[in-house]
């Protein structure tokens, strides 16, 4: 499937956000930790979000969790403490993602993991054992935080707890710190000792209701739009984002506001409008917000924005590699995008002229990845129209996203 997308003449309107998948996950293992019939409030919609759901309703012996990555860091680790033998799998771009690194960390805590095809990625065999021994741990602090917030997650119901000793610059550490938030608020007792210190004391969650709040990331696409938008008075409200935010990637606001983008806070509401203000160029490490790397690469590159962004290690082993996914999309559009050491993409801010009639119609691939295809959708305020090819890859983080850019004038037709 392929959608043509045509942007409107202005941009205006209140959009309500999915929940934060991040925050609906990290609750939804934690409750399935405590054994409650209490529920998770206002949970997202996304695919991974109902990955998770799916297999905690019905426990099957075979867990599917296709191509959500959360899913299946946090569900490996959850199955590890919980009672029977589970495969866990995905899609075939799952099996394709590495996570010997996590299995290695709970084989050492004492869980029963085997791979059931290619050494150090899924399908896995798990034997789950509700009493590991648990105890300290070392791991290095640049892999996934989703690997780290797996174990902390599971730290409670070891008999040991779990004392966690990371090494080397910590990538996403405000997922780190989401997970450990979220934890206290079930009764954990989990907290950094120091810099590079985890402790999590074998105290039992409690139960508790729990509200998930609107989810920052896929605000950035919003921020993308009015930082786009061709009329100067656009405005963009967002109900449900808190001020004081467990989300990392609310400080992509404090990015925006460089170019061009101010946010006003109103209660558990923010309200995005132009501030006539840009940068002449951006140098930022994205290392703790890893997400929004795809957001700022495209929105500075359809602003003339020099850029030099660090930090993007963890973009090479996301849904795709995200890296060379920007590099051949924005060539499409005139845009040389180089990349150094596996983490950093540069724009020096020339662009080729593009033949005008071949740069009409041009599509871009989206990889089975929801940010591409979210984050170039905007390009069209620039350029007039996008193709997007698999628009439906959206499904996975923020499944209205066609529907709230219809709401607001964007017209979309199927070619």
């Amino acid at each position: 499937m392929r959608i043509e997308v045509v942007a409107p003449s202005e941009l205006r309107g209140q959009i309500v956000l999915p929940s934060s998948k991040s925050i609906s996950n990290r609750a939804l293992v934690i409750n399935a930790l405590v054994g409650t019939d209490v529920g998770v409030e206002n949970v997202s919609e996304c695919d991974d979000t109902r990955a998770m759901l799916e297999w905690l309703s019905s426990r099957p012996n075979v867990v599917d969790v296709g191509a959500a990555g959360t899913a299946m860091r946090f569900s490996a680790a959850l199955l590890a403490v919980s009672e029977g033998t589970h495969v866990i799998t995905g899609s075939e771009r799952m099996k394709q993602r590495p996570i010997g690194i996590l299995v290695k960390a709970l084989r050492e805590l004492g869980a029963k993991v085997e791979y059931v095809e290619k050494e150090g990625f899924p399908p896995l065999s798990i034997t789950g054992h509700p009493l590991m021994e648990g105890g300290e741990l070392n791991l290095a602090g640049n892999v996934s935080s989703q690997y780290i917030s797996a174990l902390l997650m599971i730290g409670p119901k070891l008999k040991k707890g779990l004392r966690l000793k990371l090494s080397d610059e910590i990538a996403s550490r405000p997922y780190i710190d989401m997970t450990l938030s979220i934890m206290r608020d079930f009764g954990a007792h989990a907290d950094w000792l120091d810099e590079r210190t985890i402790e999590v004391a074998p105290v039992s969650y409690r139960e508790r209701p729990y509200y998930v709040e609107s989810d920052w990331s896929a605000a950035s696409y919003w921020y993308e739009m009015v930082a786009l938008a061709p009329n100067e008075d656009a405005e963009v409200v967002l109900p449900g984002l808190f001020a004081e935010s467990l989300q990392g990637d609310s400080h992509g606001a404090e990015v925006f506001e460089m170019l061009g983008v101010s946010t006003e806070h109103r209660g558990n509401e923010v309200v995005l409008r132009k501030n006539g203000k840009r940068v002449s160029r951006l140098d930022y490490n994205f290392l703790e917000m890893p997400d929004l790397a795809q957001t700022f690469v495209v929105t500075c590159c359809m602003l003339g924005v020099p850029f030099h962004f660090t930090g993007l290690q963890s973009l090479k082993i996301k849904e795709t590699d995200r890296i060379e996914a920007l590099k051949v999309e924005l060539g499409k559009l005139g845009f040389s995008i180089e990349d150094r050491n596996d983490s950093e993409l540069l724009w020096d801010g020339l662009q080729q002229m593009i033949d005008p009639t071949e740069s009409v119609g041009i599509s871009i691939d989206t990889y089975e990845d929801h940010r591409m295809a979210m984050a170039f959708a905007p390009v069209c305020m620039r350029r007039g129209c996008i193709v997007i090819n698999n628009p439906q890859v959206v499904t996975k983080s923020y499944p209205r996203y066609w529907d709230d850019l219809r709401s607001v004038g964007f017209e979309m037709e199927e070619v």
